[in-house]
């Protein structure tokens, strides 16, 4: 009888732990971080028809006013998200801003969890249309999921989701695709090492420098 007590109670234990872990790798594992832009918000709330720039870690960490001076932004990556993470929160950390344009960039991580190409252009497309079915004139660029020394063995996959998220977004005037790949490709065919941190994953100063100098002629500035 003990024994069977343990095991029921090991199996209970187990399927606690299981919850957990599903919902530490859902959208709840980022309600702090969208808990942070909320208090943001209610400290300033960010004027209308700026340039949004949200998405994952590589939007996370980019220096907006260093790269962009004078330029009305918002930035709101956070962590490792996922495509899905930013459609689950738009709601919360985008349509409210009311952005005149948006700067998305994500996919890397999904593609890395084991997401296909055909997955990732999935989720882009119910992005878009999450925020155009409230804000239907809101630019949206969509910046190429980028090649790294990291996930190099990802590549492939990375670019057939890139090429099917461009051929999509050239047939809609309010969409833009911002391919980063080829300049970030050095003369051996292989991610150029002096744009990325050690990690060979996140962007370096150099590598910001690059991604900003071909985002500009994309932005609105008339924003301002």
């Amino acid at each position: 009888m003990i024994q069977r007590y343990l095991a029921l109670s090991c199996c209970l234990i187990i399927a606690i732990l299981a919850t957990i872990a599903q919902e530490v790798t859902g959208p709840a594992r980022w309600a702090e971080d969208i808990a942070k832009f909320k208090a943001l918000d209610k400290e300033k709330f960010p004027p209308e028809h700026a340039i949004l720039f949200v998405g994952s870690s590589s939007i996370r960490l980019w220096k907006l006013e260093d790269h962009f001076p004078g330029l009305h932004a918002i930035n709101r990556g956070f962590g490792g998200s996922k495509i899905a993470d930013s459609i689950h929160y738009a709601d919360r950390i985008v349509i409210p801003y009311k952005p005149k344009a948006i700067v998305f960039y994500a996919g890397d991580n999904d593609i890395a969890s084991g997401m296909t190409p055909r997955q990732v252009f999935w989720d882009y497309q119910a992005f878009v249309k999450k925020v155009h079915d409230a804000l239907p004139e809101t630019k949206i660029i969509f910046i190429a999921i980028k090649p790294s020394i990291k996930r190099w063995d990802k590549i492939e996959a990375i670019r057939k989701a890139n090429h099917s998220i461009e051929e999509w977004s050239n047939n809609y005037p309010y969409l833009k695709f911002l391919d980063i790949d080829a300049p970030m490709i050095g003369e051996n065919d292989e991610p150029r090492p002096e744009l990325f941190v050690e990690d060979g994953l996140h962007l370096n100063e150099d590598g910001y420098k690059l991604w900003s100098g071909l985002l500009k002629p994309l932005l609105p500035f008339d924003s301002q």
